[in-house]
């Protein structure tokens, strides 16, 4: 089963980011009303983008680092920029050990 991450256009130029399996059943929710509680504040004008990822985990950690990002970066992210892209997705499905790890790596990789 594919897990997705989708970004939304809302009402007042706002971006919304969620979890779903089935994005567009999702956006139908969002737009009736049932959604979220930001969703019928500002309602939602159209998908952005979306990501599908192998595992529910990996889906909620892009999800919480999406909605991390400062909204310039978040723009990007939504325009496509695959850079920026690459640095989310980077690193998902490790254990917090892995991560920890891989961080040394690229710090003493950087120091050399």
């Amino acid at each position: 089963m594919s897990h997705f991450v989708y970004m939304l256009r809302c009402a007042g130029n706002r971006i919304y980011t969620g979890y779903a399996v089935d994005v567009e059943a999702r956006f139908k929710q969002h737009k009736s009303g049932k959604g979220a509680k930001f969703t019928k504040a500002f309602p939602p004008e159209c998908i952005l983008r979306q990501f599908e990822l192998n595992s529910h985990e990996e889906a909620l950690r892009l999800e919480a680092r999406i909605k991390k990002l400062p909204r310039p970066q978040k723009e990007l992210l939504a325009a496509g920029n695959e850079t920026l892209t690459a640095e989310l997705l980077a690193g998902l499905g490790e254990t917090l050990g892995e991560r920890r790890a891989r961080k040394r790596r690229e710090k003493r990789e950087k120091s050399i």
